[in-house]
């Protein structure tokens, strides 16, 4: 009966969520919204935050990250154009989330975590929802993907698509590298609390950059992120 009770309350939560956060709001995309209504929330939330699972804000995961609310997830998602035709890079796993969004609309992804335990635990939600089409790295994400890499890479060498789920103070240089010939990139930047949410476009080795709104991350420690 409990269980029965849970997902009845999850069910009015993500209907909450949809027509009030996402469709009241200016998320239009129908895969967009058909995935995340699909996608269980709360699978990727600890449990004494589960109660919260489909409020329309950010929610400690662990390690000082957190799982972004689901208006930005679906902006950021809209924002990038996703297709099945698209190999996505995304910077930043935490709780898998955004990566299993992804998965669903993309044909491959590609994810980097700074943190194991943080990667260890999305791999084992992916596994169980039965998510396949996803390479794994733990590494510095702003270094972009590895090229030693034992998931190997795009089949192209460059992605169709790449989010960056942490700020940084400027859309890393290695990224640029390896995002496609128009191919779009999507991610916060700026270096004070509030940053702009930046999708741009690569147009003959450079990114064109619009800015969507404002936003709140956590940053992107590496190389070419933010220090210690």
């Amino acid at each position: 009966m409990c269980g029965q009770e849970n997902e009845n309350r999850f069910a009015r939560a993500k209907e909450r969520m949809l027509t009030r956060h996402l469709q009241g709001r200016d998320i239009t995309d129908p895969g967009v919204l058909k995935v995340m209504v699909e996608i269980p929330r709360e699978e990727f939330v600890p449990e004494v935050y589960l109660s919260q699972a489909y409020s329309d804000g950010p929610l400690p995961i662990g390690m000082g990250q957190t799982i972004s609310q689901p208006y930005i997830v679906a902006l950021m998602t809209q924002e990038l154009q996703v297709n099945c035709d698209c190999e996505v890079l995304e910077i930043g796993t935490g709780s898998g989330y955004q990566t299993a969004v992804l998965s669903r609309l993309a044909k491959k992804v590609y994810t980097i975590e700074k943190f194991s335990q943080l990667s260890e635990s999305a791999q084992a939600v992916l596994s169980r929802l039965g998510v396949s089409n996803v390479a794994f790295c733990i590494g510095d994400g702003s270094c972009a993907w590895p090229e030693s890499s034992a998931c190997g890479g795009p089949q192209s060498g460059c992605f169709d698509r790449i989010m960056i789920t942490a700020a940084v103070p400027k859309i890393p240089e290695p990224l640029v590298g390896q995002l496609a010939e128009g191919g779009l990139i999507v991610g916060p930047v700026g270096c004070g609390t509030v940053q702009e949410l930046v999708v741009g476009r690569k147009r003959e080795q450079k990114i064109v950059e619009t800015v969507i709104c404002s936003c709140r991350f956590v940053k992107l420690i590496g190389k070419w992120g933010f220090k210690e």
